[in-house]
């Protein structure tokens, strides 16, 4: 096993079926690395996240990969990459974004996986390519290389890459689950204003010195109408 290939299984191997360390989030159609940097700086600040690895994938689209400590199920996945859209991503068509792994709409069984980074794309027969944070502005829409990158260089970079831990995870999934309605508090009533039988609270009000004489009034001639039913 050389370095890179020592690097991928670090960062994304080892996932029992059904589940996977590995969720990339792309965006093409066109390719914009700044609306993308976006992700990549938020998930940084407010999620508290590790960087994600940045990729070009060859053809039409920035990627972020996303590495995890622990394997979690597909649906989890989706949903974090769902979420993930909809926090930073809400006013792009959500057909220019790409969410990885997926179902495959062809085969409603099978599992859609992104492609191996880097790899050679046959149909334009540029590379995809784990890249530095500085290089996405200078491709600008030609998320792609001409020519092969060192594999050297490639694990470099993904050595420099962390895993999202348990915790790390959990607290990400709370900063990103929307805010429930706070409880309105249930106000205690003041001292001598407890619930009390409608008849008794009457004669209180009648009764009551400091009361206004026509409030008296008005309670002296709500108990009369009660006792005259």
């Amino acid at each position: 096993m050389n370095r890179l290939d020592a690097e991928q299984q670090r960062l994304f191997g080892g996932s029992p079926d059904g589940h996977t360390r590995a969720m990339v989030l792309g965006l093409a159609r066109p390719a914009d690395w700044a609306v993308l940097r976006n992700v990549w700086q938020g998930v940084q600040a407010e999620l508290e996240l590790p960087a994600p690895a940045i990729a070009v994938d060859g053809s039409e689209s920035y990627q972020l990969w996303f590495s995890l400590a622990q394997p979690i199920s597909l649906a989890q996945a989706h949903d974090f990459l769902e979420q993930l859209r909809l926090r930073y991503l809400p006013e792009v068509a959500i057909s220019r974004v790409q969410r990885l792994p997926s179902a495959d709409p062809a085969c409603p069984d099978a599992v859609r996986s992104a492609p191996a980074v880097p790899a050679h794309q046959p149909l334009t027969g540029n590379w995809s390519a784990f890249v530095s944070p500085d290089l996405p502005a200078v491709f600008g829409e030609d998320p792609w290389l001409d020519t092969a990158p060192g594999l050297d260089q490639q694990a470099d970079l993904l050595s420099r890459q962390k895993c999202i831990s348990a915790d790390a995870w959990n607290h990400a999934l709370q900063c990103l689950r929307p805010a429930e309605p706070a409880a309105r508090p249930q106000q205690a009533l003041p001292v001598g204003l407890a619930p009390v039988e409608p008849r008794a609270f009457l004669h209180t009000v009648m009764n009551d010195p400091t009361a206004p004489l026509a409030l008296r009034i008005e309670a002296a001639k709500a108990l009369l109408s009660v006792d005259t039913r």
